[in-house]
């Protein structure tokens, strides 16, 4: 690993950006030459990279201890911000710990101090209760979607969190909205803060009303779908029981999708944003929790089952497609007599043909039971499938390669073939199976 961060169109360079956006060129002046930063700006304009860069110059290759704390609402995040750095090719350490998965995992990480350690409150909140590392050289903190981890660390996590970090020089908060209350605590004295949320005025969003017959709209849903084809999007929900519900409707359909929600098991929702972005389902049915702070690639729309309680999640919601300069549809289902709440905009209903264009997904995924930790790389498990598996480059699709596992799209004509070739083969010095997912 380089001791040196490379020069900035390098990293650029990595993550295949040309140039910053204008909104990321005013952040990275901005947080360089002020204490503390404010930027407000919608989902999907590039905050992430607009603080990882500033944050990236105040490190110092000598120290190897934590010197950058970033704060997030959600395990999704923390993840996706690990990986971008990873991806940045900066030379410093960046670790994520989040709640659901055990502390034992969590040390592992910690075992080699990172340089960058991203987390949720309640977590990073006990890690310094027990003084698992040295704080005295966090000089950076960052509250990434600030409005929401101030909530999630209402209970006393975030003041614990500020109470252990005496040294900082500099402080980052962002938030896709705008009104958040930020605690004294904090200390956000004359703060510089960017407020580019003027910037949705010119959003290519397109909003349509589908009226369904009846009061159960399940059936006008799939109709919906049908005819949207396989475009990706995600239809939201209010409640863990109606996602539940809709997905045994769907599977009865045979309509390929995913699901995610707070109840799920960590790793479940991990591998339902894994098949979303590589193509093994374009349909994801979620709640509110996936309408900001996740990894998942442009949605083509988003269809609102049913009508969020307040105008912040519906526009969390819509956020989610006609992202930057591309365009989007969000879709409302009115059930028969529903009424909508003031907030929703003068329905532009539509009519659906009767038949749809929706085909069998041309992906699958199959999963592999080795990662980083057994030193296997992307470029293994490519040579794997290419020898053993006798598949083409066309035929391999995406590889998430994580700490432990890994994820390979595949043709689904051919995975359960690959699944028999390759299950129990070896990856450097690691017998691994691999199994349909």
């Amino acid at each position: 690993m380089a001791n040196t961060i490379k020069e900035q169109e390098e990293i650029l360079a990595k993550l295949n950006i040309h140039t910053l956006n204008p909104m990321q060129e005013e952040a990275l002046e901005v947080m360089r030459n002020n204490t503390n930063s404010i930027l407000l700006s919608p989902t999907g304009t590039g905050k992430t990279l607009a603080f990882l860069l500033p944050v990236l110059e105040q490190l110092d290759p000598e120290c190897k201890e934590v010197q950058a704390l970033i704060v997030v609402p959600s395990r999704e995040l923390a993840i996706q911000i690990e990986q971008v750095i990873r991806n940045m090719g900066s030379g410093y350490k960046a670790n994520a710990i989040y709640g659901g998965r055990t502390i034992s995992k969590d040390k592992i990480e910690l075992k080699h101090t990172p340089a960058i350690l991203i987390g949720t409150p309640g977590r990073l909140s006990d890690h310094f209760v027990q003084a698992r590392f040295t704080t005295k050289d966090i000089k950076t903190l960052v509250i990434d979607e600030f409005d929401i981890s101030f909530e999630v660390g209402a209970g006393g996590d975030m003041r614990n969190i500020i109470s252990h970090l005496p040294n900082l020089t500099k402080r980052i908060l962002t938030s896709a909205t705008q009104g958040a209350a930020i605690p004294s605590y904090f200390r956000m004295e004359k703060a510089a803060t960017l407020n580019y949320l003027k910037e949705k005025a010119t959003s290519k969003l397109v909003v349509k009303t589908v009226v369904s017959p009846s009061k159960n709209k399940h059936n006008t849903l799939v109709e919906l779908l049908n005819f949207l084809g396989n475009e990706p999007g995600i239809v939201f929900c209010n409640k863990k029981g109606t996602i539940e519900d809709i997905s045994l409707f769907l599977d009865k359909k045979k309509i390929e999708h995913t699901c995610f929600h707070a109840g799920m098991e960590q790793k479940d929702r991990e591998r339902a944003l894994i098949q979303l972005k590589n193509g093994s389902v374009s349909v994801l049915v979620a709640s509110d929790l996936a309408s900001r702070g996740i990894d998942i690639p442009e949605m083509k729309f988003i269809i609102h089952f049913e009508t969020p309680d307040a105008y912040e999640e519906y526009t969390h919601r819509n956020g989610r497609t006609a992202r930057v300069d591309s365009k989007g549809t969000a879709y409302l289902i009115k059930g028969d007599k529903e009424i909508f709440p003031e907030f929703i905009e003068k329905p532009n209903v539509i009519r659906l043909p009767k038949t749809g264009t929706r085909k069998p997904q041309f992906w699958a995924t199959l999963f592999i039971s080795g990662g980083r930790k057994d030193k296997i790389s992307k470029g293994d498990i490519a040579g794997l499938f290419f020898k053993q598996g006798e598949i083409n480059r066309d035929q391999l699709g995406t590889i998430d390669l994580k700490q432990d596992c890994a994820f390979v799209a595949v043709p689904l004509t051919i995975a359960s073939k690959l699944v028999e070739k390759l299950n129990n083969s070896r990856l450097k010095k690691k017998k691994v199976r691999v199994t349909l997912l």
